[in-house]
């Protein structure tokens, strides 16, 4: 099954989208690169944002990257991810920034496969503050393929 496919499947839409003031998604080479996506759900995780709350706002990151990436290049399939940046809303003793932006790589796991063509190089960082307060910032290169 293809990847475009998959992420239909998962129930991912790819509506229209209307320049910015920042290109979401530019084309280098064969690469395509976003610009950070953040997540509609606010708040700083260890202080008074669980954890799971922080992995559902990473997977909404992704899927606003996969849209970007989807509008630049018209399709998902023949991409490969080769880098994700997961930058999280952190109270200072809060140490589990991995375990959250893992919402972001299962999702492009399940899309891309986990042993394929979505197994990504990764950071996951913790910041005091994200802009707007969100929870979490993410975004990612993709290589095009074919």
């Amino acid at each position: 099954m293809s990847a475009e496919l998959r992420a239909k499947n998962l129930g991912i839409d790819f509506p229209a989208q209307t320049p910015g003031y920042l290109n979401l998604c530019v084309k280098s080479g064969n690469q395509l690169i976003t610009s950070g996506h953040v997540s509609n759900i606010k708040g700083k995780l260890g202080a008074g944002l669980a954890t799971e709350k922080g992995y559902e706002a990473a997977k909404e990151c992704a899927i606003k990257i996969l849209q970007s990436v989807h509008h630049r290049h018209g399709t998902l399939d023949g991409l490969k991810v080769i880098k994700v940046l997961g930058c999280v809303n952190s109270a200072p003793d809060y140490i589990e920034q991995h375990l959250v932006i893992n919402g972001a790589s299962d999702l492009l796991h399940q899309i891309f496969g986990k042993e394929t063509d979505g197994y990504h190089a990764r950071s996951a960082l913790g910041f005091a503050s994200l802009p707007t307060g969100v929870a979490v910032e993410v975004e990612a290169i993709f290589e095009i393929t074919a």
